[in-house]
């Protein structure tokens, strides 16, 4: 519902209207008695369905109807007007909801003798309270409380169909990934004037943000533009309803996941599910120009420097110490490479890490929440920005999504950077590649939803006995004999862990049995009291909890093996069931509410 509906000019700026009635944590209408107000029965009956009464409305066909001459009605008018305060007005969503009784449609004012009801916390105001520790390209989309400006924000959105690249849900009862993606075109208004003129750009800043199933806490892994990958096949809609399928490439680097060859944020998002077996469920893409425009919006981004800062290339000077940057500012630092660390680009990702914390901050502060205007601005500005898929394509869903993401304290938002190491295949390595050991465990945490900061997550594995059933000898590898059943949704998942495991892992004794006779959740092992060791070793080798491990009450006799069923938490042969309890060491990693000096 526009704000302009209610009879207001056309030249009053929308946000202008709300205001934030510190008394009672509502939105209130500013209303200009001055100006000739509408005196329409809808306007009238909005007033009454707040519990206001005054101004110079008349003639409501909602007070009093059918029981009382026009002269009893407007002498009744001027008695409350004289009596009844001032009741502020709340935006929609918010009013009081009264029964209707002898006709009558509006709240009584609370009368002399009748205590005061205590004024209830605006659900508004929740929500924007909520939105305050999302991504700052998500928070945003919700914190406009835009249900009166629904219109105009929906409108600015634009959405691509990344087909089944995504989820058709908007939040999913589990975890949630969201794939930030800040692409370097040269193209549409703003994004001139960088060099490389006309480029369709690539996936330049990309970041992986991981939602905790108890929305308790939240990663957001950065993904090197110089990461050395394959870029898998994908299938991109073109705007006739017609699809495009463009061949996979082995060996490219990851910023050719966008843009090159035709390829859309389906493509990028296809790539990082096979990097890191985490399927994206949403993307949100912004340009250079969303970056100037939503810095300028909320009005500048603290930063903080260790030395002065002079780069003729980005044409960005900073002070040392603290300072606020916004608009071509904002995009110079975030663009530059030269003038921190070793001039590479994983240093260039740790100062946009510690920018998006610190922007983080600035939305979540009560400057900017209590703002009116500076939310409306930040609201058009961001969805004006976002180019996001086709099941969050428009400013409700956006709103949803971001007041589910936003239940994430700050404290518990953890950045960091995609484990890499120089790629071997280069005399003088200009590019990297996934680090093989600590990158499948940093993966593998996040597919079993593990937080990578202190707070008290949901146990992951059984306690007291059950978790006792990992702890003791292990047999060789040699020794483990096993029959695998595919009870999950990888086609073919049986029998590539068991080319797997007698391939990579020595398990000789491993047998394929094909499908189990229905599908599970969870991955199961199930085995004799005198096969412990061999399972244990086994949940070794496949990440699995103790929750998996199914101890009979009889001994195996014989060449019996125990039974392994792969679930729908299964995402790969070699891929860990659950992860490590804690991130490889040596893993820098930064929390969303403390600010660091950029070095």
């Amino acid at each position: 519902m526009d704000a302009h509906s209610r009879g207001r000019a056309d030249d009053i700026d929308p946000a202008d209207q709300w205001v934030l009635n510190p008394n009672t944590g509502n939105y209130e209408l500013r209303l200009d008695h001055s100006a000739g107000e509408s005196s329409s029965p809808s306007r009238t009956a909005t007033a009454e369905g707040t519990g206001r009464r005054g101004g110079s409305r008349t003639g409501s066909s909602l007070e009093g109807s059918g029981r009382r001459g026009s002269g009893s009605r407007e002498r009744e008018r001027e008695r409350e007007r004289e009596a009844a305060p001032d009741v502020p007005r709340q935006v929609p969503g918010q009013r009081s909801r009264r029964s209707s009784q002898g006709g009558r449609g509006a709240a009584e004012p609370p009368s002399a003798g009748r205590r005061k009801r205590k004024p209830q916390k605006s659900r508004k105001k929740k929500a924007l309270l909520w939105t305050g520790g999302v991504m700052a390209f998500v928070v945003v989309a919700g914190s406009a409380g835009a249900y009166a400006l629904y219109q105009k924000l929906n409108g600015n959105i634009d959405a691509i169909d990344v087909g089944d690249a995504g989820s058709k849900n908007v939040v999913t009862d589990g975890p949630m990934n969201i794939l930030i993606i800040g692409t370097d075109k040269r193209t549409g208004k703003g994004n001139e004037g960088y060099g490389d003129k006309g480029s369709e750009g690539h996936a330049d800043t990309t970041i992986l943000f991981h939602v905790s199933e108890d929305r308790t806490n939240a990663t957001a892994m950065s993904i090197p533009r110089d990461l050395m990958t394959e870029i898998p096949e994908c299938e991109t809609k073109n705007e006739d309803g017609t699809s495009t399928v463009i061949p996979g490439t082995p060996n490219q680097r990851f910023n050719t996941s966008l843009g090159q060859n035709g390829r859309d944020p389906g493509c990028t998002m296809r790539t990082v599910e096979n990097i890191t077996g985490l399927k994206p469920d949403h993307f949100m893409m912004v340009d250079f120009n969303a970056v100037k425009s939503l810095t300028s919006a909320v009005g500048g981004v603290k930063v903080c420097m260790a030395k002065p800062i002079d780069d003729p290339k980005s044409h960005l000077k900073l002070p040392q110490g603290e300072s606020k940057v916004q608009g071509e500012q904002a995009l110079a630092l975030l663009r530059t490479r030269d003038s921190f660390g070793n001039r590479s680009d994983l240093d260039r990702i740790k100062v946009q890490q510690q920018f998006l914390g610190s922007m983080i901050r600035e939305m979540k502060s009560t400057d900017t929440l209590t703002n009116p205007n500076k939310l409306y601005k930040l609201a058009d500005a961001a969805t004006d920005a976002l180019t996001v898929d086709k099941a969050i394509g428009d400013a409700k869903k956006l709103m949803t999504l971001a007041e589910e993401i936003g239940k994430v304290d700050t404290k518990n938002i953890s950045f960091l950077t995609m484990p890499v190491i120089d790629n071997p295949a280069e005399p003088k390595p200009v590019t990297v590649v996934v680090d093989p050991g600590k990158g499948e465990q940093l993966f593998a945490m996040m597919r079993s939803d593990t937080s990578l900061t202190e707070v008290k997550q949901k146990e992951k594995a059984a306690k007291g006995k059950q978790a006792a059933l990992l702890k003791g000898p292990k047999a060789e590898a040699a020794d483990v004999r096993v029959d695998v059943l595919n009870g999950g949704e990888i086609p073919g998942a049986a029998g590539s862990t068991v080319t797997w495991l007698q391939n990579e892992q020595g398990v000789l004794k491993s047998t394929n049995k094909a499908n189990a006779p229905e599908k599970i959740k969870k991955t199961t092992l199930e085995y004799a009291p005198n096969q412990a060791d061999q399972a244990r070793a086994l949940a070794e080798m496949m990440g699995l909890p103790a929750t998996a491990m199914k101890k009979g009450t009889a001994d195996a006799e014989g060449l019996e093996a125990m039974v392994l069923t792969l679930g729908a938490d299964f995402k790969g042969a070699g891929q860990l069931i659950t992860g490590p309890a804690k991130p490889p060491k040596d893993i820098e990693k930064a929390s969303a509410d403390k600010a660091v000096c950029a070095q």
